[in-house]
């Protein structure tokens, strides 16, 4: 085994200039944070499922370290007024137990889809214990998008009940880069969480998400890793309102093979998605069926809560996230390896923040309350951090911002730094300034049209409008700068992401890591000691949501 190489925080100094102000900030130590990421990323810990037998095993771990740094419980309020470490997340568990028959057919010709190859076919979280189709007929949708804000309807008017859907994954703008949709940078409406809602109010019996690699930002492997393993979702009072019987993606190949039976063209109709006069194409003759079995349950799972509480104003309380989760125990790759470790996604983040926490509460009390909460099920649709949002510890009003980690980069101390989405917040004009303090330049985010703004925990509480942001590693590395950057970007996502590989390795170099914490703990304790109210920019989505509760800040 090589040895573990580090850029060691005095080299890094060297290069990062710190301001005289921040003499006294803590330093971030590479080794401390691997130690986290290692025994999380263990295969005992087999891949940290939610409502696994992984899941106490990690909650304890947490609480263990957020103990010894001195913190106290934050979760759930008893009777007596003490609280837990943890706040139950209670969900609604569904999962296809034994075989997937999957078919389609143009007239006289039958296409056999097979599980994981054609299509993944997921659980979808409607409570039904069956899921049967028989002969329903098959319709393309375009980009399956209603916004009347944008003037864009691709529906209209077209009845889908009792029909299975066929959509294009991103938006209409994605492969042109310009029209209603503002480019390459993916909106809302461009995520298939979004495409699966709009389908399953309009009647749909099933839904299928076209995958290509370029506009869905992942290979096939992170769908079919992503949703073959068991769902989750908040319980609801009439789930069928947000979920179709039929969820799930098909191939490209699959999806133009089956439309060309039909007579169609499927770069033909591409083109004609592209456009706001679209309308939906049924297939001629072309129907799919499907059987399986869903188990259905539910399930209590925890996020993880540790608190510091503020000396001045405690009731104001700025939150650190960072998911615990991830993907389990799931399918075999190409090496028979079945635990997908997670160790970047999110054992990085979940090691910076069992970090910060220790440096918060080695430091000088805060002013303001400070709450480390480590979420559970992002991997199943952010529905930890959900959960909190709907059923707030601490008030949302006088939360003062949300600073989320998710994945951060192993390569290297970099030059830049960035956000999720580059949120039209104060809060990342806050960050901004820090990191131009130390020397460091904010980078827009280089992939929009990936939609990361709405793919980690802080959108949760951005939607019900608070000022927050997921923090992004830079790409312009102080070894190999940009080119080694993105190359290692690229390794990640097409080789690890979401798959078994994603494993703790001798030659990561966590400086980075440690230099990007640093940051964050700076950004965390500016708010935490000022007056500061970070807002939303004035035409933000989310604006108007924060600003009815205005009057409780203050």
């Amino acid at each position: 085994m090589r040895k573990l190489v580090f850029i060691t925080a005095a080299v890094v100094a060297l290069v990062f200039q710190a301001p005289a102000a921040s003499a006294a900030e803590p330093v971030f130590d590479p080794v401390k944070l691997a130690d986290h990421v290692k025994v999380l990323a263990s295969d005992a810990f087999e891949g940290r499922g939610p409502a696994t037998r992984a899941e106490p095993k990690t909650v304890d771990y947490l609480v263990s370290q957020f103990k010894a740094a001195g913190l106290q419980p934050g979760g759930d309020k008893a009777a007596d007024g003490s609280r837990a470490w943890t706040q139950d997340v209670p969900l609604a568990r569904f999962e296809i137990t034994g075989p997937i028959t999957a078919s389609a057919k143009v007239g006289d010709k039958t296409f056999a889809w097979s599980q994981g190859d054609e299509v993944t076919v997921r659980a979808a979280a409607t409570g039904a214990t069956r899921v049967t189709i028989k002969d329903a007929p098959l319709v393309f949708i375009g980009y399956g998008v209603d916004a009347p804000e944008r003037g864009w309807d691709d529906f209209k008017g077209y009845d889908l009940k009792g029909k299975v859907a066929q959509d294009l994954v991103n938006d209409p703008d994605f492969e042109t880069g310009q029209g209603a949709f503002g480019g390459k940078a993916m909106t809302y409406y461009g995520r298939w969480t979004y495409k699966y809602e709009e389908a399953a109010r309009r009647g749909a019996i099933g839904f299928m998400v076209i995958h290509e690699t370029a506009p869905a930002a992942y290979g096939w492997a992170t769908v079919k890793n992503s949703n073959a393993s068991a769902v989750f979702d908040i319980i609801r009072d009439n789930p069928t309102k947000a979920h179709a019987p039929l969820e799930g993606w098909i191939q490209r190949d699959a999806a133009a093979d089956l439309l060309k039976a039909a007579g169609l063209d499927y770069e033909a109709l591409k083109i004609s998605a592209r456009s706001p006069q679209f309308r939906p194409v049924p297939l001629p003759g072309a129907t799919v069926s499907m059987d399986y079995a869903v188990k259905a349950e539910k399930i209590v799972t925890h996020n993880v809560a540790a608190l510091l509480a503020g000396t001045t104003h405690p009731d104001e309380t700025v939150i650190y996230t960072a998911h615990w989760d991830h993907l389990g125990i799931g399918e075999p790759d190409a090496r028979g390896d079945v635990i997908y470790n997670g160790a970047r996604d999110n054992g990085t983040g979940v090691a910076a923040l069992i970090e910060l926490a220790a440096a918060f509460a080695e430091g000088p009390r805060p002013a303001r309350s400070v709450l480390f909460l480590s979420v559970t099920a992002e991997e199943k649709g952010l529905l930890g951090s959900e959960y909190y949002a709907w059923n707030p510890l601490y008030p949302l009003a006088t939360t003062v911002g949300v600073i989320n980690m998710d994945s951060l980069s192993v390569a290297g101390p970099a030059h830049d730094f960035a956000t999720a989405g580059d949120a039209p917040l104060t809060l990342q004009d806050d960050l901004i300034a820090v990191g131009r303090a130390h020397g460091r330049y904010f980078s827009p985010d280089p992939r929009p049209q990936n939609g990361s703004f709405f793919r980690s925990d802080h959108f949760s509480f951005a939607k019900r409008g608070v000022p927050a942001i997921s923090f992004g590693a830079g790409e312009d590395l102080l070894v190999g700068g940009k080119a080694a950057g993105a190359a290692a970007q690229q390794d990640y996502v097409s080789a690890r992401y979401h798959q078994p590989a994603d494993e703790w390795s001798p030659d990561w170099n966590l400086a980075g890591v440690a230099t990007d914490t640093g940051l964050l703990y700076e950004l965390g304790e500016k708010l935490a000691n000022s007056r500061e109210w970070p807002s939303w920019k004035p035409g933000a989505e989310f604006k108007a949501e924060r600003d009815k509760s205005a009057a409780a800040r203050k």
